[in-house]
């Protein structure tokens, strides 16, 4: 039997004015309100951020033999730094959560009931959420496309709040790409998945480092990673593009017959343009993209570097 019952992985950015109170609701929550004292285990990965997050973590951890503390060398991005932070965790439950307690440690008992009723995964689900509404919206649009690319069961909302049992974190980190979506290999690992409705809170304090960019970027990897979608869809607009180029093409031709006004050769040009450069451009951009996943990937390019670590015994965990 696994004496440890409970590891909660939390990537840390900028965030070191609220991991004393972070760290106090968790030793709070399931120390004491779960009665796991001495059963469970805080997993914080400092992904290089801005601040001294790194020397709060080490503070922390020099009280709280149960904290451990990895510092990434670079910043490698929230989903592999969770993916670091899975790495060095050891219970048979594992919890990853924001570092900025919009997710309440109060909440982590209703995931891990979901869990020991038999799913291998529970995802939190917020009644409401405290974001801008450009996050929303994104959301929103996201949530449609990953129903499409990773056909997600519709209703599931794909929160960085989750629990999962050990033998699904095995399966996730002998995942070796550089670029990680976490929810993608999930989902092409179970489809035993659950829910647990809880609160979205506000951030404790500052504002979220994760903007417009990064949220792209993590759409990107979702696309690129789990899907040839992209490439059918470059063919698709090619073909759309093709057809609005003949029918311009029509238009032109159709005019040059009514209306010698048009310089000679500006015709034929302008229909090669639309009809071969939609095609091209749109086709090249999206191969390229995957090319140049498949070049980092082959290259060995990491998923995470690490650069110091606490309390982490020999051998990894």
């Amino acid at each position: 039997m696994n004496p440890l019952e409970l590891s909660v992985v939390i990537p840390v950015y900028g965030s070191a004015a609220i991991l004393p109170e972070l760290v106090r609701q968790l030793d709070d929550a399931i120390g004491e309100k779960m009665g796991l004292r001495g059963r469970f285990e805080i997993v914080l990965v400092d992904d290089c951020g801005p601040g001294n997050s790194w020397e709060v973590i080490r503070s922390l951890a020099a009280e709280r033999p149960h904290l451990k503390g990895v510092a990434l060398r670079t910043n490698s991005g929230q989903h592999n730094a969770i993916m670091a932070g899975l790495h060095f965790a050891a219970g048979r439950v594992i919890v990853m959560m924001d570092d900025d307690l919009q997710h309440s440690p109060y909440d982590i008992p209703a995931l891990h009931a979901s869990i020991d009723e038999g799913h291998d995964v529970c995802y939190a689900e917020f009644r409401r959420r405290h974001h801008a509404r450009w996050k929303l919206v994104g959301s929103a649009i996201n949530d449609r496309v990953a129903r499409y690319l990773l056909n997600k069961p519709k209703g599931l909302y794909l929160s960085p709040f989750k629990a999962m049992r050990s033998e699904i974190r095995e399966e996730l980190i002998r995942y070796r790409g550089p670029h990680v979506y976490l929810d993608g290999l999930i989902l092409t690992v179970t489809r035993n998945i659950g829910t647990a409705q809880v609160e979205h809170h506000p951030r404790y304090e500052g504002q979220g480092s994760y903007g417009f960019y990064r949220s792209v970027s993590l759409w990107l990897k979702m696309a690129t990673n789990f899907s040839i979608a992209p490439l059918r869809l470059a063919s698709f607009m090619g073909f759309l593009f093709a057809g609005v180029g003949l029918a311009l093409a029509l238009v032109l031709v159709v005019e040059r017959v009514h209306n010698n006004s048009s310089p000679q050769g500006w015709t034929s040009l302008m229909v090669v343009v639309l009809i071969l450069g939609g095609i091209q451009l749109l086709a090249v951009g999206a191969i390229g993209e995957y090319l140049g996943r498949v070049f980092l990937t082959i290259n060995n390019r990491p998923q995470f570097v690490v650069a110091g670590r606490v309390n982490v015994r020999p051998g990894g965990r």
